[in-house]
Formats: structure tokens, sequence, C-alpha cells
């Protein structure tokens, strides 16, 4: 039986931050999410979400996004939410780009489909392979002795992936924190130095040289895919590509040609839980390590991290992340999904396995019906 799409509503939620989290570009202050609701016939609603921390370090933001969402709302009233090959019809025939807005509509879609079949999304893209799920934690970018005691910390809490932030200094203060770090990393814990585009060519390749004897994966030194497929051939540590990894074709070409050895995936930069799919059985197929996480956001965004992540292969997963420890609170309190001893459960009931209180994001800034 169709199911039609009769009311999308978006809402805009500003998500106070608890704990501070910078990167090589910019630092993160209260985000502001943009939350989409789609109504139906079947008396069912499905969540998306999606929240860039700023107009730094992605190419979208809260506003851009949006205006996308006005194109895109009026477009989606009447279609099948059931049948997600063909909303993308319906979007793409009505704008190009828009990913991030087509992200999270995508995700709501998800979100009904788990719901009108009473079956979690992790299980709707072939079952969980882990449950609870993997995560890694950020060391944000401070001193030495600073980030090596979180790294001890962290470790202390039952975390056996971390990432050290880099970038937006000189590059002596990253290679004196990597060494910090790396020396109280426990054997079993994986440890990731991400730039977040904020070296050139020739910083990464002296950092990578400079602590040639420690192991880590070093994530998206460089700011373009050019720069980082440069530096490959001169590093001694593994390349993990991030904000360069912009659609299926280019994250196939840098398998197939070597630049890349892992990803780490922003689930809202790829086309959502479908665009991460797609991702997930390139890199089964090509024995790629990956993460599935994304930029920030609430509840909505970190159960389809989450939910995908749980699909990933174990020895082929770098971690599922969610924004949850650095903010305030919890959109379903008893099921949004939070960090114990390093894991996260995979919220338990029909779709994203949330429940979102009507009211809690007050009045939608935007209706189409």
């Amino acid at each position: 039986m169709a199911v039609k799409i009769t009311q999308i509503d978006v809402f805009a939620k500003n998500l106070p931050m608890v704990s501070g989290y910078n990167m090589s570009s910019s630092t993160v202050g209260d985000p502001d999410t943009t939350v989409v609701a789609l109504r139906t016939d079947a008396k069912l609603t499905g969540w998306g979400e999606i929240c860039p921390t700023g107009p730094l370090p992605q190419v979208e933001h809260a506003g851009s996004i949006r205006a996308d969402l006005d194109l895109l709302g009026p477009a989606l009233i009447g279609a099948d939410p059931l049948r997600i090959g063909l909303i993308y019809d319906v979007m793409a025939a009505t704008m190009d780009g828009g990913q991030g807005a087509r992200s999270a509509v995508d995700i709501a879609c998800w979100d009904l489909l788990g719901k009108y079949h009473n079956e979690r999304v992790c299980d709707l893209l072939g079952g969980a392979r882990m449950d609870p799920v993997s995560t890694y934690h950020v060391i944000p970018i401070g001193t030495p002795d600073g980030s090596a005691q979180l790294a001890e910390q962290l470790q202390e809490e039952g975390h056996t992936k971390l990432q050290l932030k880099a970038g937006g200094r000189h590059i002596d203060e990253d290679i004196d924190a990597v060494h910090a770090v790396a020396k109280v990393i426990r054997p079993g814990v994986d440890l990731f130095v991400d730039c977040n585009r904020g070296w050139t060519v020739g910083e990464a390749i002296q950092v990578s040289r400079a602590c040639r004897s420690l192991k880590f994966d070093m994530e998206q030194p460089c700011a373009t895919y050019a720069e980082c497929a440069t530096a490959r051939t001169h590093l001694n540590h593994p390349l993990v590509l991030d904000e360069a990894a912009t659609d299926l074709a280019t994250i196939a070409r840098a398998i197939s040609t070597g630049v890349a050895d892992g990803f780490g995936m922003k689930l809202t930069r790829i086309g959502g839980i479908s665009g991460m799919r797609a991702v997930r059985d390139l890199c089964e197929a090509s024995n790629t390590p990956t993460s599935c996480d994304d930029s920030w956001g609430g509840d909505i965004i970190a159960s389809a991290c989450v939910h995908v992540g749980a699909t990933l292969t174990p020895r082929l997963s770098r971690g599922a992340w969610i924004s949850a420890p650095y903010q305030a609170g919890h959109y379903d309190e008893e099921y949004g999904p939070r960090i114990v001893y390093g894991m996260i459960a995979v919220p338990p009931g029909p779709g994203l396995g949330i429940t979102i209180p009507e009211g809690l994001f007050g009045p939608p800034i935007a209706n189409f019906s």
C-alpha cells in the first residue's frame, strides 16, 4: 500500500555545549541544528537531522540547508517516503546540490521505513554486526601534557579509539602533542591524528617523518584531494580521507589508486543513510576501513550513525562517532545514544529507535503541506 507525505515540518534547535571542542580551522560553539519531520497519511512521522558545526570547515551551513529545504519541501508533498529511490528522483528533479538537506530527508525516510515495517534501521540495512557499537573519542587541540592526560583518562573510561586534533598552529607543537599522546597509548588502542585540512603538503610530510616511529593514522592532513594524493607517497603513516571524500566516485578513485587507506565518513555529506550504505559496501568489497559519523547533531543524527555503524564489518570499523558527550541533554532521555565504556548501544525500537516528544523543538520555522 502506498504511503504519502502529507506534511513536512522544519525545526531549528540550538545545542548547548557542556565542554570545549576545537579543530585546526574553528572552535565549536552551541551548534544550530536543523530537524525535519516527514508526516504521512499512515499516521507515522519520520525524523531527520543535519547539524554542521558552523560555516567552517563544512561547505554547508544552517542557513543554506534551510534554504534548500524550502525548495525540496513542496516538491515532496504527496510522494511515497517508503520508496526512497523515488524520493531521490524527486529531489534531483527539483534542484542540483543540496546534499545536506537531501540527507536529512533521507534519514527521515529510513526512520519511516523502519516504523512502517516494525524493524530497526540497522536490520533493514542487513543486520547489526555489532551491538553495542565501538566509537572513538576526540582529543581537542591542546598542550602536549594536557592531551596526554586526557588520552590516559579516556582509556581508563574504556575507549579503544582516540582521535587527536591537530593543525592551526606551528607544526612543532603538533609534533610534540603527537609524541606525548602516542607515549601513553596502550596496546590495542588505535590513534588517529586528524588535521581537518590544516597542514600544507610539506607540513604533513614533516610531521609524518618526525613521528615515523609512532603508530597512528593521519586523517585529512591537507585541504584538497590533490594535495593529499601528493603527500601520500611521502608519508610514513596510513592516510585517511575525510573532508575530501565528497562522493562515491571520489571514494572509489581514492581506493583504486591507493590514495586512501581508510575513510572518516560524514553521513550527511554522502547522502544520508542511503549514501553511507553504498560507501559501506564499497569499503567492505575493497577491504578498506571506514567510520560512520557526522559533523554534529542531536539524538536523530546520532541514532542514524549508530544504526549504520552497527552494520559495518567489525574489523573494518573505525567507529561511529556521536557528539553527545559535548552537549547538554537528549531528545529521547531513555534511548538517545550515549557512550558507555567506549561503546554505544543501538536504540532498540523500530526505525531509528528513538521517540521525539511533540513540541520538543517548538514551532516549526517552515511548514509544507
